[in-house]
């Protein structure tokens, strides 16, 4: 099948194309032909205003439910949803039931993945059952394919664990995902501790739980740093979804240090803030919580400046028996794949080149993948989209099996029009 892309903006800061307006032929599942004007024959062409392309977008945070909650998500509505949202690559976290630390729960999505366009990367437990108190096989999990490990949505609560787990990934040139978080500040909290907290009557979640859990494994990653030869890794330690302005001042100084650090933000951070929660909504109860404009502040300036690497949808599909509740009794998460391009696009501040490199060669790089680039002769795993196009996302436009969003109604800018990948397109 031949599909020709007509005067599209590549956008790709690795290529001498970038910033350049060509007709893309693909062939075969390959980009066989880029040229100012391609007059070949094709069973599809995809032509419109302002379209842009770039390699396909990788979501490195997303929480697939299944196995054992499809109620809330299956991995076929998981991959709609992250087909509708421009990726063709997700890391999901291990956090089902059960628990994904062995070989045969990687290949069930391993599997799953080989006919379809979304390539789904699973990340392997750190700890049994994500419990914190003994390993999993990691050297096997790595082997089997897992691209990182993670307790996912738990906290690395013990030291020692967090630190034998990156002496033992060294060698391998592992990668470990932590969620900064120390538990025993912000149990039973449900927002952000202020004023908003104070006056609405409801515990909060200090910032910093957070820093305190950063401060912790900085220390931690500089000692086994330490103990390293050669110096030679990549990131080795990335702080999932942080949050505070702190967070992003102790990230900053320790990459200024020279530490193997990386860290991700979720898309919905920029959009929103803890008094945006005086409704009680519960499709706004995250965790980390909504903070401050002075936080928001300090995430654009760490994406802006390099600090911060990648964006992620954070996408945490709950149902309405998880979310139709009092707020203090909802469960934490809403779902981010099909929003979190066009949220990032609006609210983060970024030149669209910028942001499109946080979403692929940066992720890719990280995760120890294959380059990604635009280019004659590599296979198509591209995304195409409208940077400038304003829309307002609906119940519609939601792939999900899950709803809890609250972006619904909202204005956003940003389309994406199409995504191609494994000689598939939609």
């Amino acid at each position: 099948m031949k599909i020709l892309l007509k005067s599209v903006r590549i956008i790709d800061e690795q290529s001498d194309l970038n910033g350049q307006v060509k007709d893309i032929l693909i062939s075969e599942g390959k980009i066989s032909k880029i040229a100012d004007t391609i007059t070949d024959e094709a069973q599809q062409i995809i032509q419109g205003e302002n379209l842009h392309v770039s390699s396909g977008w990788i979501d490195m945070r997303v929480s697939p439910k299944d196995p054992g909650y499809e109620s809330k998500e299956d991995l076929t509505s998981l991959c709609r949803a992250a087909m509708a949202g421009g990726f063709t690559q997700i890391v999901t976290l291990p956090n089902t039931k059960p628990t994904v630390q062995t070989k045969e729960s990687i290949a069930y999505y391993q599997h799953f993945s080989k006919t379809q366009l979304v390539k789904i990367l699973p990340a392997a437990a750190v700890t049994k059952n994500c419990e914190g108190k003994d390993f999993t096989e990691m050297l096997d999990l790595h082997k089997a394919g897992a691209v990182a490990f993670t307790d996912g949505d738990h906290p690395l609560w013990n030291a020692d664990i967090l630190l034998k787990t990156l002496q033992y990934l060294y060698p391998i040139d592992g990668f470990l995902m932590n969620r900064p978080e120390e538990t025993s500040l912000s149990l039973f909290g449900q927002m952000h501790e202020g004023i908003e907290s104070t006056l609405l009557g409801m515990k909060g979640i200090p910032a910093t739980a957070e820093e305190l859990s950063i401060m912790r494994d900085l220390k931690l990653l500089e000692y086994a740093y330490s103990q390293i030869p050669d110096k030679k890794t990549n990131s080795a330690l990335h702080f999932s979804t942080i949050s505070t302005r702190r967070a992003v001042e102790l990230i900053r100084e320790a990459k200024q240090k020279g530490l193997p650090v990386s860290c991700d933000i979720a898309a919905h951070q920029l959009a929103f803030t803890d008094a945006d929660l005086r409704e009680f909504d519960t499709n706004l109860k995250v965790n980390p919580p909504f903070r401050t404009k002075n936080d928001i502040d300090a995430l654009k300036e760490g994406l802006a400046d390099g600090t911060i690497d990648t964006i992620v949808s954070d996408h945490n599909p709950q149902d309405e028996e998880s979310k139709n509740l009092e707020f203090d009794m909802a469960d934490f998460g809403i779902i981010g794949l099909e929003t979190a391009f066009a949220v990032a696009n609006t609210f983060s501040d970024l030149p669209i080149e910028t942001l499109i490199t946080k979403l692929t060669q940066t992720p890719a790089k990280l995760l120890r993948l294959s380059e990604q680039s635009i280019k004659e002769g590599v296979a198509a795993n591209l995304t195409i989209f409208d940077p400038s196009k304003e829309w307002t996302f609906s119940e519609k436009d939601i792939r999900s099996k899950s709803k809890n969003t609250p972006f619904i109604g909202r204005t956003l800018k940003g389309k994406v029009i199409n995504v191609i990948n494994n000689t598939l397109i939609a």
